[in-house]
């Protein structure tokens, strides 16, 4: 089963909101440097979820295939994190 990662919606909707913000700002013809601050806000944010989730998946999913033992698994499951970290394939 898949862990539950509905905590992040609030931080989304929030992110969600900001990006509309700037598509707002770039409409208006705002400064360029008050636009890139708050796509630099926006991009945090979003990094921010990517590592909740990651935190996540290490103290769920990796756990669970370290724990059954399974080599296979195991490996499959390092391998994607790596992967997903640009370090493999």
């Amino acid at each position: 089963m898949h862990p539950n990662h509905g905590k992040e919606i609030g931080r989304l909707n929030r992110i969600e909101g900001q990006v509309k913000g700037i598509k707002k700002m770039i409409e208006e013809g705002r400064y360029c440097i008050d636009i890139l601050s708050q796509i630099k806000a926006a991009h945090s944010a979003l990094r921010q979820v990517e590592l909740n989730i990651l935190e996540t998946h290490v103290g769920s999913c990796l756990k669970e295939a370290a724990q059954s033992n399974d080599s296979l698994e195991i490996n499959n499951k390092i391998g994607e994190i790596m992967k997903l970290l640009g370090k493999k394939g």
